[in-house]
């Protein structure tokens, strides 16, 4: 694919730094479209599946037990295969790996469509189609920065981040219509293996190879182990650990999804206000990223924190079990000040070098992925105890109390570091010894 001009090239002499970059500058740019048109349509074939892998193994047995656990498997084995498998896409053509992830995604899902299949091995196969995930979205990530060089990417990071929450909406949605309308759970997961499929192709002939940098890809990232190094890596350095950490608290924001039924039934609100309770934080957060997607360096710098302490704020007002209005606007808040999740997500992968990018990603999602599952846990518990809407609230506190500590201790918000080093091999060495690690890489 030949190279394609960036909209400000031509910017009649004006540093690129200087502008601020606009929406349709990012869309002007092919290789991005066609990373943002395969995440859309596959999250949207994953929440399909979801949904009719909920009403498949909920007919079959009729245990809700069986039903949330099947449900779980699809966001497990990522805890596991995150640190693991990212590292392949610091090795190989990122797009040679989104490609090869996909298909190998398509063919195990066109699997699960057959009807007969017996549940153990669906349960199987609900693992086996999950593992390579975060593969892909380590080097989807990975990729973005290169396709969008300076400003470009935290604006296009924000249309990802929003695209990703909408298309989750409406996967969920049409998902649970086209089951409802045709009886057939398996039409969905169809729909599914064809997403995967579409992505695949859409990634092998619009993308170029973009092989990882090899000066942070060589011996001393694969001394004591190459898929651990990134773990090492974002340790070593207080700032990193301190972004990363900022969005594994996302675990404490994002409790009121899972307790959005009992806190309906606690209020009176009745089963139809759940898919309004639910969605509600989804809904603020999309539009609170496309607010701070166009933002420049020093106000998404300093505003980070200040937005993760917010998120908490209006949960805490839970307490008060408000009526349903009340409580959806509330939630809408507290996503809207959840879109600090792309501030410190693009801040992350920006001090993260090319070569080690994949690697440093992979352990934030996972971190990401487990802290999501262990708040919803222990505020279902703690739900039990009390009641929804002290649980919620406890989260909520508890989040907000956690960001401002992480953002003292890790010195988020203040002036940026110097530049990079120039020989990223010998900072990567330096960082597996235990040292910390400075580096501010602009691509």
């Amino acid at each position: 694919m030949a190279d394609v001009a960036h909209p400000f090239a031509a910017d009649r002499g004006r540093p690129m730094t200087e502008r601020t970059a606009r929406f349709r500058d990012v869309l002007a740019i092919g290789e991005f479209r066609v990373l943002w048109l395969a995440q859309v349509q596959s999250r949207i074939g994953d929440q399909f599946a979801r949904v009719a892998l909920a009403l498949l193994v909920f007919d079959r047995t009729d245990s809700a037990a069986i039903t949330a656990l099947v449900y779980a498997m699809t966001l497990l084995p990522p805890l596991i295969t995150a640190p693991l498998l990212a590292g392949l896409a610091d090795r190989y053509s990122r797009r040679t790996v989104m490609a090869a992830t996909e298909l190998f995604r398509a063919a195990v899902s066109a699997l699960m469509i057959i009807p007969a299949i017996p549940l153990p091995v669906l349960a199987v196969l609900v693992l086996i189609v999950t593992c390579p995930q975060p593969l892909f979205s380590a080097a989807r990530t990975a990729t973005t920065p290169r396709v969008l060089p300076g400003p470009l990417f935290p604006v296009g990071q924000g249309v990802m981040s929003s695209s990703d929450g909408i298309a989750q909406i409406l996967g969920f949605t049409l998902g649970g219509a086209l089951v409802a309308a045709t009886g057939n759970p398996h039409l969905a997961l169809a729909v599914n293996t064809v997403t995967f499929a579409l992505s695949a192709l859409l990634l092998r002939l619009g993308l170029r190879p973009h092989l990882p940098d090899a000066g942070t890809t060589g011996r001393s990232a694969t001394r004591g182990g190459f898929a651990l190094a990134g773990i090492r890596y974002v340790t070593a350095d207080r700032r990193l650990l301190g972004l990363a950490s900022l969005t594994w608290l996302f675990g404490c924001f994002v409790v009121p999804e899972a307790l959005a039924a009992p806190y309906a039934a606690q209020i009176g609100a009745g089963q139809a206000a759940v898919g309004w309770l639910m969605a509600a934080d989804v809904a603020g957060s999309a539009v609170g990223m496309i607010l701070l997607a166009r933002l420049g360096p020093t106000p998404r710098r300093r505003l980070t924190v200040p937005l993760a302490a917010a998120t908490g704020v209006p949960l805490v007002a839970t307490l008060a079990s408000p009526s349903l209005p009340v409580t959806v606007a509330l939630w809408t808040i507290s996503g809207l000040f959840g879109s600090y999740m792309v501030l410190a997500q693009v801040a992350f992968t920006e001090r993260v070098p090319d070569g080690m990018r994949a690697r440093a990603i992979g352990f934030a999602a996972a971190g990401l992925q487990t802290a999501q599952g262990l708040g919803m846990a222990a505020a279902g518990l703690l739900a039990e105890v009390l009641t929804p809407a002290t649980a919620i609230a406890a989260s909520g506190a508890i989040g907000s109390v956690a960001a401002v500590a992480v953002g003292l201790h890790a010195r988020i918000g203040r002036a940026p570091d110097g530049p990079a080093p120039s020989d990223p091999a010998a900072d990567l060495a330096a960082a597996s010894a235990g040292r910390a690690t400075i580096i501010e890489e602009r691509e």
